[in-house]
Formats: C-alpha cells, structure tokens, sequence
C-alpha cells in the first residue's frame, strides 16, 4: 500500500510520495496556484508544470550524481547534492514563491572545491523551442541547429554572458534562469538528445566553495524574449544596476553629446581638419575617441556637437627586462611603475598574463595584468593631471568589463572575483564621479551600468567577429568570413537583448575592430541593425579613405542618428518578428516611436499600406 502526506504553507502545498515500506520519498512536489514542481530524489533532476501556460518543463542529468536526504520544508524542500567526483557534500534548498511562477535553489558547502559544481541540471528544450543568450548584445539559436556548438560562457567579464540570465523559449512561453551569484559562475550551453540546452556551473572562489550559490527560475507564460528581457529589467532594478541616461545626463549634461552621435576613430594627423571635413558632409555629432593636442581638444570642444575623448587602459604592463632585451619600446598607456609589486599573481605566485606583444625576435611576450584593486590609484595619478592641460570631455577605458573578474593571489593585494568586480567598478566609479568624464568601457557588462555612459563592442558578438579583430583593427574586409556573416550579421539569429533592458541607460556601439565600414559589404546590413536597435555607427577610417567614401559615411550617419538621437534616452519596450523568417523586425520605444527595418530581399506591406523596400527601414512616430 502506498501512502500520500498532504502539507500546506499558506497558498503552497507540499506533496511526499512514499513507498510501500515507507523508505524515502521518491518524488517529492510542491506547488502553488502558479507552479507545480516535482524533484526527482535519485538524480536531482526537476519536473516543472507551468500551469497559466499549459506547458511542462523538465530537466536531464548532465553530471553524475545523486540525491540525499530528500526531505519536505515550508515552501519547498531540502536535500544533499552528491556529484560524482566532487567529493563535497552540497546542501541545497529550493523553495517556491508563494504567489508567482518562479522558484529558487540555494546551494552551500564547506571545504575545497576540486572541479566545479554542474548543477541544477539543463532543462531540456523541444524542436521549435530557442535559446536566448546575452551574449553581447544578444542572440537566439534553435535548439535543433547543427551549425551552432557547444561553448562555455563566464557570467564575469563581457566576453561571456552580460547580463546573468538564459532562457529558452517558443515565442511566448519562457524558461527564464536568473544567475542570482554570477562572480564565480558560468553557463554551458551543450546538447542532449541532439538539441541545445543550457546549465549552469559553479567554480571555485580561490579554492573552495566558498558563499552561498544561488538561482533563480522564472516562468513566463507569454511574451517570449521580450517577456524575459523585462523581468531581468525588474531584478536588474532591484540589485542596483539600473540608472539611466537621464539621471547621468543631468549629473553630467555632456552626456548630451554622446546622444546620437557617432563614435569616430582616425589615428591621422590634422584631427581638426577631419572633424571640420565631416561636418561639412553633414555628419553633425561626433564622439571623436582619438587623443589630441591640448588646442585640438579645446577648439573641437567650441564646436557644436562634439565629445573630446581619448582611450586609456589600467590593466597591461611588461616586465622591464623584456621591454629591454625583446622589444621596441613599450604602450604610452601602460601602468610600468607597477611591476612587480601591483601586478596580480596567479594561484601558483606567477604573473597573471594579459596583452601578448610581438618582440623583435617574432615572438609574442605576455604584458604582466595590474591588480584591480591597485587601478584606481594610477587612475589618480594620471587623468586629474592630463585634465590640468587637454580637456577631455570623455575617456574610453579599454578592457576593464571586457576583461574577467580574477582572483589575485599576491599576499599584498589578495582578492577573489568578487573583489575584482568592485575594484573594478571602484575604477569607472572614479573616471564617471570623480573627474566628471563621459565615461565608456570595452565590450560590456551590466555590472557597470551605473558608472559607464557607453560600451565600444556591445554590438560585435565576442565569439563571432573578423579574425584578429582586436589587432588588425585598420583592415578593411573585402570577403566576409562565414561566422560574421551567419551569426555576427545574421539577422535570425541576434536579438536586442542589452537594449530591451537598458537601453536607456547606456549607449552599445560596435567593437572598434568591427566598426560599419570594416566589410563593406555589411555595411548597409550594419546600419540596419544600429537604426532598429537605437544605437550609432562607428568609423574608423584614414584621411584617404573618408575623402574617397564621404558620401557613404554621410548616408550612413543620416541613416541612423537622427532615429538614434530620437530615442536616445528612451526604453526599447518591444522587438517583434514581423514574418516568420524574421527578415522583417520591428522596435518600439517608451516616447511613441517605432522602428520597422526589412533584412530581406522581398517588399515589405505594412499594416498602414506602406511599401518596404528590400534593405530598408521605416521610422514612425518621430
């Protein structure tokens, strides 16, 4: 005879089943008028029933491992996560809330952490069903697509995940995991009876488990990506990630300039000449991001429009006796009165290694990393100083975001990822608050939203950018690589992702490796993508080629800063598919304006009549 315990917590309710001789409890269920979730007490796998969507969501095992323990508590249950090979007990709660579809597991341990935790398990997706990745800005990739592989993403730094969610869903009911600790966690996304699916995965902090993990689940039975993208919006807003441009701009009104304006990069001389040359052209705002002399800054500051910025790096420096023995001379940017005493070290006590460079030998030598917990203090000894004589109105600071979070392991300056990602933030802080500089970061991440007012690379998929992009950034491609064009470029794979959730809060731009002119081929396929999404161009040109092109750079910068600086400060509310090929999409944003833009080679009717030509875009509401 099999016996059956009802328990009840308020609107939740708890269910055990037992066997006959009443041993421990198979399945184990608890539910409330949203959710009804069962755990599998041998595999730790969870069975999810959606019940506003009919739907039911259901994990596979991708670790070994087992159950024990299993046992019922108020709002949920506990139980022991065993993983074979780990040799760690975990303890781990899950616990359901009371009036909403979404529920939580809480993971805690004590001692060394050997390999990493793979747990909870993936759910495991259907034919129809996408991910949906905040890679970058973001993409989406059907579960059943063979061109798409298995990857690791870290959820800290920005060449991983941006923001500390996944999702899977079929364009209206979602599985949304929200990594709740993402310093020491990154995603897998892998393949399980041929279809994608994503887990999450726990690493070390400096050897051991360390603090509580934990993750959050969220059900939502329609909406799709956009449904996700707002509830992380909320969560973002709660954690204290969240200010908008608004709030920057009237802490600092030279946020203005950055509003619409294109970022430009051009390492030739007569920077004045250039600028003057553009506006001419009629590319009024400008963000020029190349360092100048004081009375080149100071005259591009009284024209109308335009940002003075310069690049800046707190983090790659040599070993003198290299810079001595192997090559030319060294980056004017680089910290070197930090070597060796602020450099970060390794878990073995060596030299964290950063930038490669190429010696007079040929052989590429490892700039040392500076420790992050060290940043802010060159920080203060350089820029209030340079401010004195050029006045820089912005300041691009490469690789902080773009860059992991690591652990330094010098007895000096020890920290965990946890620790870097507040130094770090420390150092934005310091370049945004205190010097009053228009403030941008590489590639991105939402960790530092309320200290950046833009991110070069947002836009350039870390993964799928032209070979050597961060290098040979002057190339101009005649031929388009196959990754850039199926997934950099392709426009049924990416999603607005950054943009449906901050979009109002910091400005995404192009990788400055991966600018609108690099292939020009794409170039009008780029310019597409800025005016849907709501963000400006990039150029990086020489004299040469902006005399020989002007006319294009000017239809590009038409094309799209006048809808970008009309939306500049507004939240993207909505991003449909308007055909079921995805060729056409469309954004609409909080101040009434919308964006429809048509990918595809076939016209376009819309719902008012309007024609849309193949490669083209309509913008109502201006």
């Amino acid at each position: 005879m099999f016996g059956r315990k009802g328990v009840t917590y308020g609107v939740l309710w708890v269910v055990v089943v037992l066997t006959a001789c009443g041993s421990a409890a198979e399945k184990l269920t608890v539910g409330n008028n949203r959710l009804e979730l069962t755990l599998d007490t041998d595999s730790g796998a969870m069975t999810v029933l959606d019940k506003q969507a009919g739907k039911t969501w259901t994990q596979q095992p991708v670790r070994a491992g087992t159950v024990v323990n299993a046992r019922k508590a108020e709002g949920g249950f506990d139980f022991v996560w065993r993983q074979g090979g780990l040799g760690l007990d975990v303890e781990t709660a899950v616990r359901l809330e009371v009036d909403a579809a979404e529920f939580t597991v809480e993971m805690n341990a004590t001692g060394a952490l050997k390999s990493p935790v793979h747990f909870p398990h993936p759910f495991v997706t259907e034919t129809g069903t996408h991910l949906v990745v905040p890679m970058n800005e973001g993409i989406s990739y059907p579960v059943d697509d063979p061109a798409v592989g298995e990857m690791s993403l870290v959820a800290y730094g920005g060449h991983g995940i941006c923001m500390a969610f996944w999702a899977a869903t079929d364009g209206q009911a979602s599985q949304m995991s929200i990594i709740e600790t993402p310093d020491d966690a990154r995603i897998q996304i892998q393949r399980r009876q041929e279809l994608l699916c994503v887990g999450p995965m726990w690493e070390s902090q400096k050897g051991q488990f360390g603090y509580s993990r934990r993750l959050r689940y969220v059900f939502l039975g329609k909406g799709g990506h956009v449904a996700v993208c707002k509830r992380y919006r909320e969560y973002a807003k709660k954690q204290g990630l969240f200010k908008t441009l608004v709030q920057k701009r009237d802490e600092n009104p030279n946020v203005d300039l950055l509003i619409g304006a294109v970022n430009v990069w051009c390492w030739d001389r007569d920077a004045l000449g250039i600028v003057r040359d553009m506006k001419a052209a009629g590319i009024e705002r400008i963000l020029w991001s190349q360092r100048a002399d004081p009375r080149t800054i100071q005259a591009m500051n009284e024209m109308p429009n335009v940002l003075t910025s310069r690049y800046d790096i707190y983090q790659d420096l040599m070993d003198p006796n290299i810079v001595k023995g192997k090559l030319r001379g060294v980056h004017s940017d680089w910290t070197q009165d930090a070597f060796p005493h602020d450099i970060m070290l390794d878990g073995k006590g060596e030299p964290r290694k950063g930038w490669q460079v190429r010696g007079t030998d040929g052989v590429m030598y490892p700039c040392a990393v500076l420790c992050d917990a060290r940043a802010v203090d060159y920080a203060k000894k350089r820029i209030p100083a340079e401010l004195q004589t050029h006045a820089y109105r912005c300041r691009f600071i490469d690789t902080t975001t773009a860059s992991p979070w690591r652990e330094c392991y010098h007895p000096d300056h020890p920290m965990t990822r946890s620790d870097s990602r507040r130094t770090k933030m420390d150092l934005l802080r310091y370049v945004c608050e205190d010097t009053r500089l228009v403030t941008g970061c590489e590639t991105g991440h939402d960790a530092a939203v309320p200290y950046v007012h833009y991110f070069e690379g947002m836009l350039s998929l870390g993964p799928y950018r032209v070979p050597d992009s961060g290098r040979d950034m002057a190339r101009i491609w005649d031929e388009v690589p196959p990754p850039v064009e199926t997934f950099q470029m392709g426009h049924r794979y990416r999603l607005p992702l950054w943009e449906l959730v901050y979009h109002d809060c910091v400005v995404a731009q192009w990788y400055w490796g991966d600018y609108n002119n690099k292939l020009p081929k794409l170039w009008d396929k780029r310019d597409l993508f800025n005016v849907l999404y709501g963000t400006p161009p990039m150029f990086m040109f020489t004299r040469a080629y902006f005399n020989e092109h002007k006319a294009r750079f000017a239809q590009s910068y038409n094309t799209v800063c006048p809808a970008v600086r009309a939306v500049g400060y507004s939240e993207m509310t909505d991003h449909k598919f308007l055909t079921p090929d995805r060729d056409v999409q469309q954004t609409t944003f909080a101040n009434g304006v919308t964006i429809t833009v048509n990918f595809g080679d076939k016209p376009y009717r819309m719902g008012d009549g309007t024609e849309l030509k193949p490669v083209a875009h309509h913008v109502a509401g201006l």
